[in-house]
């Protein structure tokens, strides 16, 4: 089976944002170089300009670049077709396409010079590798699939596709009852990686086929931490079955406002005409279309508005897989499949927006680091012409200033202490008050999810196991669905709180450049600009790199990787994400507590004791209120422990993000301070001439500006391909 054209055309394309990437990357490789160098020189001439955070930003930036992924996600229920969609994405029947438990393993595809897959075996070490793995932004390569990167080993199997379609394959009557028993067909199994040689893999593109919606809690939560590691999100529904509860739940609880591009392929949309009315008609199945892309648009039309903006026009797509499928494999094209609209717009996003963006955050870096070079050198010429002793005494007069920013510094690690416990404190309470309160509405809410009671029918038609699993089922549903509830509510404490760090870290940043700029007048005699004109309207060039960080990292407290842009820049690899606070914080103490505490045999018991109210309404009703009898007295140790694990988290979570942001204001008073005394040392060792040494540095200003320019101008001409 070859590629289609729609297909060779986003290859192609695809290719030409990796030979840019490559390219930019080539330009930041070449300034580290430049850098490098000249320190290298300096320390025997008027000493080093200490540039070493700047460099390192630009060598991970750099290495983003040439190993660039974009991963995108397939989700959506079982039997929807999400394998066959890739398949046609891939051009070849990589994957089965049947119902089969294949979807029950996550299975990542990507490049591979060599046909095989690679099988892992859950690893439950605490911090283990999968943890490292979820727990990466942007473009970081460190996963659980590179063991010697990590420094763990894990257990894996590699094998043949042949071989793996048979060990990891049964029949969809055996997938169909493991799914209504709540069991997993592969327990031991993490996820598969598939490697094969084909095109549209070549230049860093990755396929996530993840496990159906209906899966375990483990398997979800597997899913929805991988989310975190991709670029885009490709959600399947079935035409003939429009936005089931689960679907609704999901999209819901999981994606919505977390800043992913989520595209819809809404498929078997041919089915359509046979559940028509009159299937001949076709202005009965028009109107038969017409209800259910209503329907859809209704329930998708949150999913596609991106600040203010209505994309459903680029992001909802009619679609039917196995017809592209068919014509893919007899060479036609996939025109009119709805597969062909899709890839337009998916190459619109891959090659134009996500690149864009990867590009500006690549420049934001580049554009600091010379800014940062230009102001050391404009400093560093006039101390050049000093006496020793003028130098002593002019170093000697701003040591007080550096005090200064010493204490913006110690203040600003107060304020971040003074958030962190503001917030473990806001969120522990809201938690407790929360869930101690279930019980209020613990009836009408939980009545939804309660399979049908028909109390004979359990008791004597061998049901009782049944019963168990669905009503396990329903209460999961129920408590996932309640802390996705709090979760909003939480997150809306949580960015009240971020956002009054973000405005002191704004006025801390302003007045620490004020002081910065105060040295350098009062060490040189004149005024050096520390803005550039090459700087666009928007950005924040008067504040110093530690600060702009530290302003675009609290996106991460908030769980919003795409927030980061350029701020954050992406240099960091931080370790908690709070993908979503109701998901990660307080889920397994309600969990392991209410679980074991109301479902199954329980819940049988419960309807034992209310056998007298036989088939009616009131056994539900009855049914609900002893439930919720049990669950109230368990509320107030839930509640309790449901507030200790979100300070706990919240601590973690301030820790790291505290962590990075002072050791950078850490870096940037020492390099400044010992850029003087470095200085000062050369300068009692007289072992430079001072002509030729001004004539090094502002050659070493030219050539990064150099590089500058031409990323600048490949990056004009990006945009106005």
């Amino acid at each position: 089976m070859a590629y289609t054209k729609e297909i060779e055309n986003l290859i192609e394309n695809l290719h030409l944002v990796a030979e840019k990437r490559q390219e930019f990357a080539h330009h930041i490789q070449n300034v580290v170089q430049i850098i490098q160098k000249a320190e290298i020189e300096g320390q025997n001439k008027s000493g080093k300009l200490f540039l070493d955070r700047e460099v390192q930003d630009l060598e991970i930036i750099a290495e983003n670049l040439k190993n660039g992924r974009f991963r995108l996600m397939v989700i959506g229920d079982m039997n929807h077709g999400k394998s066959t969609i890739l398949n046609v994405l891939l051009g070849k029947p990589l994957l089965p396409s049947a119902v089969n438990p294949c979807t029950a393993i996550l299975t990542i595809i990507r490049f591979g010079e060599e046909e095989k897959v690679t099988v892992y075996f859950k690893d439950n070490h605490e911090g283990g590798l999968w943890d490292q793995e979820m727990a990466q932004c942007n473009d970081q390569e460190v996963t659980r699939h590179d063991p010697e990167r990590i420094g763990f080993a894990v257990r894996t199997e590699t094998m043949s596709f042949e071989q793996f379609k048979q060990e990891y394959t049964i029949d969809p009557q055996e997938a169909k009852r493991l799914e209504e028993e709540n069991q997993e067909a592969f327990p031991d199994v993490s996820h598969a990686i598939v490697e094969y040689p084909l095109e549209l893999l070549r230049n860093g593109v990755e396929m996530v086929d993840s496990p159906g919606l209906n899966d375990t809690h483990e398997r979800n939560q597997l899913t929805l931490g991988y989310i975190n590691n991709c670029h885009a999100v490709l959600f399947v529904l079935n035409a003939t079955k429009p936005c089931t509860m689960d679907e609704r739940r999901y999209l819901e609880n999981y994606l919505k406002d977390k800043g992913l591009t989520i595209f819809f392929l809404i498929n078997r949309w041919d089915e359509l005409q046979k559940s028509a009315f009159d299937p001949d008609d076709a202005i009965e199945v028009k109107k038969h279309e017409d209800t259910q892309r209503l329907v859809f648009a209704t329930n998708l039309q949150d999913y596609c508005t991106i600040e203010g903006s209505n994309l459903y026009q680029e992001r909802v797509f009619e679609t039917s897989a196995l017809n592209a499928l068919r014509r893919q494999v007899k060479g036609e094209s996939i025109e009119g499949t709805g597969i062909a609209e899709f890839l337009t717009s998916l190459k619109q996003f891959l090659t134009k927006e996500r690149a864009i963006s990867e590009f500006r955050r690549s420049r934001t870096v580049l554009r600091d680091t010379y800014i940062r070079l230009r102001e050391a050198i404009d400093r560093r010429v006039p101390l050049l012409a000093m006496e020793l002793e003028q130098l002593q005494q002019a170093i000697k007069s701003v040591e007080p200033d550096f005090n200064c920013l010493q204490q913006i510094r110690n203040q600003f690690q107060q304020d971040i202490l003074k958030t962190k416990e503001k917030t473990a404190d806001d969120l522990a309470q809201s938690a407790y008050l929360f869930f101690s309160q279930l019980d209020k509405t613990f009836e009408e809410d939980f009545r939804p999810y309660v399979p049908p009671l028909n109390f004979f029918k359990f008791l004597w038609g061998g049901k009782r196991k049944e019963f168990e699993r669905k009503i396990n089922e329903g209460f999961k549903k129920y408590v996932n669905d309640k802390m996705a509830q709090w979760g909003k509510s939480a997150e809306k404490d949580l960015r009240l709180n971020v956002d009054s760090l973000t405005i002191k870290i704004t006025q801390y940043g302003f007045e620490y450049q004020e002081i910065v700029n105060k040295i350098n007048a009062d060490l040189t005699g004149i005024t050096i600009n520390t803005s550039t004109s090459i700087d666009e309207k928007g950005d924040a060039t008067k504040m110093p790199g530690w600060a702009r960080f530290a302003a675009g990292a609290t996106s991460l407290l908030l769980g919003d990787v795409v927030g980061v842009t350029g701020a954050a820049t992406g240099t960091y690899n931080w370790r908690m994400l709070l993908g979503s606070i109701g998901l990660v914080i307080g889920v397994n103490v309600l969990l392991t507590v209410l679980f074991g505490l109301v479902l199954g045999p329980l819940g049988m018991s419960i309807i034992l004791s209310l056998a007298g109210l036989g088939q009616t309404e009131g056994l539900r009703k009855e049914f609900l209120k002893k439930t919720k009898e049990l669950i109230k007295k368990e509320l107030p140790q839930v509640a309790k422990n449901a507030g200790q694990v979100v300070e706990k988290e919240v601590f973690k979570l301030f820790k790291e993000y505290q962590q990075e942001c002072i050791s950078r204001i850490d870096d940037d008073i020492k390099a400044r301070k010992s850029e003087l005394e470095t200085l000062l040392t050369q300068k009692e060792k007289s072992e430079f001439e001072r002509e030729m040494e001004i004539k090094r540095l502002n050659q070493v200003e030219r050539d990064v500006f150099n590089q500058l320019q031409m990323f600048e101008s490949m990056y004009d001409d990006l945009l106005n391909k």
